[in-house]
């Protein structure tokens, strides 16, 4: 299976993720879609980080869009990832991914920074846009449907972030540097060169936040900030503090890998194909303030599938009722029911009926449990997923007293297609086992060795 594998321990930020994809063999041709919409052009230059070559990103204003806010004066520091939401008509100072301290003036306008060849940083460029505003922009770019479906999956996360904190609903959430042209260039270009990657499994060691504090429009807060908390809460993967007072981690780096990753506690085994380092904007003393990439085939794996678990107790169920629990809960989306024998209060013999179904169905398959049953509850426990193996069928030809019979033959594969189990269905060979007079496990053994063999 064709993993990308991050390596986490200096943080992550939308620049650095931009910067590792393309180390690691991404195409930059694949970003034009988003220097057309907003004016950008990403700029990729090769700096040194503590001894380790390391891609910077830079999202820069073009020459039609630089005239336009020639008059502004916004200056922080070289290519920070700003997505801190603040209050506009408010100066106000913080630190971003690689723990620069910047001064954010929300007046009539921005200033950007320039670059030694006086190109104009797009950060904190455009107006503060709504949460609608973003999708409305990243919409109308023609991205393929997949890309689009990411870049907005991760704008819904951060929205949902923003809003968890101030107390907003998603549709009221206004977004300040998050919805500026460079953010939303971090986000969708992380899209789509992830989508150029072509890979199968995106993962992620623990996630360095950092430490101290930073100063927002709110106040002083620590870090990890509250937007990254939140975040993480969602994500899969978990967040460490460390190992530089500075904040490594920032909402967008997060809410990218939180939509994409999943977490792992140490690097996959691979067979590395590409690899390559995104930089941040600071240089740490000893530490090299990077995110490494690393593309190759892993080893196979089952297939995480989401799901949550229902379960109710019941007392007086009849035997009947029970046994059709299975075909009734099946048909509103349960993938599994257990009825497991139990004792009740008053020591009176009972049973505890487990259900797992897709999030999405736990609402509706509650309720039928409720009107099959007549139980007064249904408990959900996030069990989060399972992992399953990949299902085929096979139909295999026993040849027995000179008549041919077929037998269904299901075989369990993983992620790279490799066949760890084959199991003959039991009414195939018990209807074989009937016409010709063979034991029913000797049709199995048959059936199945012929899988195998």
């Amino acid at each position: 299976m064709r993993t990308l594998a991050f390596d986490g321990r200096m943080g992550a930020a939308g620049d650095m993720l931009l910067g590792a994809l393309l180390a690691a063999g991404a195409d930059r041709a694949v970003l034009s879609p988003v220097e057309e919409a907003l004016d950008v052009e990403y700029a990729a230059s090769e700096v040194d980080r503590s001894g380790i070559s390391a891609t910077r990103v830079d999202v820069l204003l073009t020459d039609d869009d630089r005239e336009q806010h020639a008059e502004h004066d916004h200056s922080h520091d070289e290519g920070d990832d700003p997505t801190h939401d603040h209050d506009p008509g408010q100066s106000h100072s913080h630190s971003h991914d690689d723990g620069q301290s910047h001064s954010h003036s929300h007046d009539d306008g921005h200033t950007h920074s320039h670059d030694e060849d006086g190109h104009t940083h797009a950060e904190g460029h455009g107006p503060n846009r709504s949460y609608a505003e973003v999708v409305d922009i990243v919409e109308e770019m023609g991205l393929d449907g997949g890309v689009e479906a990411d870049a907005l999956a991760i704008f819904e996360i951060l929205g949902e972030a923003e809003a968890s904190v101030h107390g907003t609903e998603l549709a009221e959430t206004h977004f300040h540097e998050v919805g500026a042209d460079d953010a939303i260039a971090d986000i969708v270009g992380a899209a789509l060169l992830l989508d150029d990657l072509n890979v199968e499994r995106v993962v992620t060691t623990p996630l360095s936040a950092g430490g101290g504090t930073v100063e927002m429009s709110h106040g002083t807060y620590p870090v990890p900030t509250p937007a990254v908390v939140e975040i993480a809460e969602r994500a899969d993967w978990s967040l460490r503090g460390g190992p530089v007072d500075a904040e490594l981690l920032t909402p967008t780096g997060a809410a990218i890998l939180a939509h994409v990753a999943e977490g792992v506690e140490s690097l996959p085994s691979l067979s590395l194909d590409s690899s390559g380092y995104g930089a941040g904007g600071r240089a740490f003393e000893g530490r090299p303030n990077v995110l490494r990439a690393m593309v190759g085939e892993g080893e196979g794996r089952l297939r995480r599938d989401d799901i949550t678990v229902l379960e109710t107790n019941l007392d007086d169920a009849s035997p009947e009722l029970l046994g059709d629990l299975q075909r009734s809960l099946s048909a509103v989306g349960a993938r599994d029911v257990s009825v497991i024998p139990a004792t009740m209060k008053k020591s009176r013999p009972g049973h505890l009926v487990k259900v797992i179904c897709k999030p999405e169905n736990a609402e509706r398959v509650a309720r039928r449990l409720a009107e099959e049953t007549g139980t007064l509850g249904v408990r959900e426990h996030g069990a989060g997923h399972r992992w399953v193996a990949e299902r085929a069928f096979e139909t295999v030809a026993l040849a027995l007293d000179g008549e041919q019979y077929e037998v269904d033959v299901k075989l369990a594969s993983d992620g790279d297609g490799e066949v760890y189990d084959v199991s003959a269905e039991f009414d195939d060979a018990a209807a074989v086992a009937d016409a010709t007079g063979l034991p029913v496990r000797e049709v199995i053994r048959r059936a199945e060795r012929i899988v195998r063999d």
